[in-house]
C-alpha cells in the first residue's frame, strides 16, 4: 500500500515529506468502549478507555517502526453506530481531515434478522467506499470480532441478559456470518484489502476457545488485550496488501 511508502519517505527525510494521517471509521469498538453498566436512571453506559483502543495500538507499532514519522490518528468511531450513519457523517468526521488511509469497521450494530439487513449493510458500505475512493484515501476494511456465543455467568442484569441472548442468536445461527461474508464479497468487487480479524475469532472458537470470555462486556466489546489483535493484523495488512 502507498501508506507504507509515505511512512518510509517521511521517516527517511523528515524535512521534505508530510506526516501521515490515518482515520478509523466505525462503532463502539473503534471508539474505545469496553465494559457496560447502568446509571441510576437505568441508562446503559460504557467504559471508555481510548488508551487501549486498537487504533492506539496501531499508532504504537508505527511509532516503533518509523520513529521519525509523524502519524496523525483520527478516531471517528461512535458507540452504537451503523454503516449507514457512518456514510452520512463522513465529510464531518473523516474526509475533511484528508486521510492517507481510512480503516472501516462495521457490522456489529448492522446485523439483524430482517430480510433486507445484509443488503442495507452492504449498500451503506458501498457508499462509504465510493466516497473514500473519490477523496483519494486508501481503504482497508477490517472485519469485526465475534459476538458472544452464550450468555456468560458474568452477565446478571436482566436487560443485559436479553441483549446477550439476542446477540448469541445472531452469532450462533449464522446471521452475523452472512453479513461478514457479504462484506468480504463487496470488498473483493471493489478491490479493497480486508483485514479479516473475524476469521481469526472464528478459528479460535472452532478450536475450543471460549471467545465469549474474550469480550470485556461479554457481549460484543473485545477486551483490552484482544484489541491488540486488531492492531497487529491491521499493520500486517498495511504491509502485505
Amino acid at each position: 500500500m502507498k501508506i507504507i511508502e509515505k511512512l518510509v519517505n517521511k521517516n527517511n527525510d523528515v524535512a521534505h515529506y508530510e506526516g501521515v494521517t490515518i482515520a478509523f471509521l466505525g462503532d463502539s469498538v473503534t471508539q474505545g468502549c469496553f465494559e457496560i453498566y447502568k446509571k441510576e436512571n437505568n441508562v446503559v453506559e460504557t467504559v471508555f478507555d481510548k488508551r487501549y483502543s486498537y487504533e492506539m495500538g496501531v499508532l504504537e507499532i508505527l511509532n516503533l517502526l518509523f520513529p521519525s514519522t509523524t502519524v496523525n490518528i483520527i478516531n471517528a468511531g461512535i458507540s452504537g453506530d451503523r454503516a449507514i450513519v457512518g456514510a452520512q457523517r463522513m465529510e464531518r468526521d473523516v474526509l475533511r481531515h484528508q486521510p492517507d488511509l481510512t480503516v472501516v469497521c462495521y457490522g456489529l450494530n448492522d446485523c439483524n434478522e430482517t430480510p433486507e439487513s445484509v443488503t442495507d449493510y452492504t449498500a451503506a458500505l458501498q457508499q462509504i467506499f465510493t466516497k473514500l475512493k473519490e477523496s483519494g484515501s486508501e481503504i482497508v476494511f477490517m472485519t469485526p470480532n465475534m459476538m458472544n456465543t452464550k450468555v456468560s455467568p458474568h452477565v446478571t442484569d436482566p436487560d443485559f441478559i436479553n441483549i446477550a441472548t439476542r446477540c448469541a442468536k445472531l452469532q450462533n445461527e449464522g446471521i452475523f456470518d452472512a453479513h461478514i461474508a457479504a462484506a468480504r464479497q463487496l470488498c473483493q468487487a471493489n478491490g479493497i484489502p480486508v483485514c479479516d480479524c473475524y476469521a481469526i475469532w472464528k478459528t479460535l472458537a472452532q478450536s475450543g476457545v471460549n471467545t465469549t470470555e474474550l469480550l470485556s462486556n461479554h457481549i460484543n466489546h473485545p477486551t483490552r488485550e484482544m484489541n491488540k489483535l486488531f492492531s497487529i493484523e491491521l499493520v500486517r495488512t498495511m504491509f502485505t496488501a
